[in-house]
Parts: C-alpha cells; structure tokens; sequence
C-alpha cells in the first residue's frame, strides 16, 4: 500500500528558501522602490505578497522607508532657470515698463514650476535596518 501524496499543482509548500532569499535580495539590491506584488508576481519566483513580506523583514530584516523632506536646496538647473527667468523679465521691464506691469503683475496667471514633489508612496524605498531614509529637497 502506497500512502504518499501524487505531486500536485500549485504553488510548493516550502517557499522560504536560501535560494529564495537570496532571489529576493538581489531584487531588491537592483531597485529599491519595488512593491511587494511586483516581486511576488516575478516570473521565476513564484511566492505569495505574504511570504514576500515574510522574507523581506524576517530574513532580511529591511523596511519600506519613506524619504524625509528637506528646504530649499536647488540644482544648478533651476538656479540657472531662475536666472534665466529674471534676466528675461529684466529685459522686458526695459522694454516696456507699463505693459510689463499690466500683463505681469496684475493680469497674467503664469506660474513657474521647479519642483514636481513625489507622493509619499512613491517616494517610498527598501532599506537595511541601519541604512538613513532617503532625503528628498523641496524648492
């Protein structure tokens, strides 16, 4: 008489691995921002979002970390943007003081973006347990 189990289909019972710890790690090492289903649902893997987590903070012992936010520090970029700017306004100052005045100070509605923030989520990073939060400047 034969009392073992036929090999069914379906996810396997031991899914925390060394092999897939590892898998998970290097993931991770690669990009920090992935969620938990995108590395559940990664081809050669083939783990639940929960044994995910499992591994993630268990084995691993990292954490989704959020960045900090930081005033005013800007790039070179958007200080040669402002520069840019203000020479331009300078310019037409010179040009034509009252129609700068009329369309610039109390008729036009033109703002000037140099800072598109990420949401929190987005921001969002896997880090070591003993690795900072990411900082991210607001202008």
């Amino acid at each position: 008489m034969n009392t073992e189990d036929d090999e069914r289909s379906g996810r396997r019972k031991v899914i925390v691995t060394d092999e897939n710890i590892l898998k998970i790690h290097k993931l991770l090492l690669n990009d920090h921002k992935l969620k938990l289903n995108e590395i559940s649902d990664n081809l050669y893997l083939n783990i639940s979002t929960e044994r995910v987590h499992h591994i993630i903070h268990e084995y691993l012992g990292m954490k989704k970390l959020s960045a900090k936010w930081v005033q005013r520090e800007l790039t070179f970029d958007q200080k040669q943007r402002r520069v840019d700017d203000s020479v331009q306004y300078l310019k037409m100052i010179k040009h034509n003081k009252p129609e700068f005045l009329r369309r610039y100070v109390t008729m036009d509605e033109t703002w000037h973006h140099h800072f598109t923030p990420k949401s929190n989520r987005q921001s969002s990073e896997w880090t070591a347990q003993d690795e900072p939060a990411l900082m991210l400047i607001t202008k």
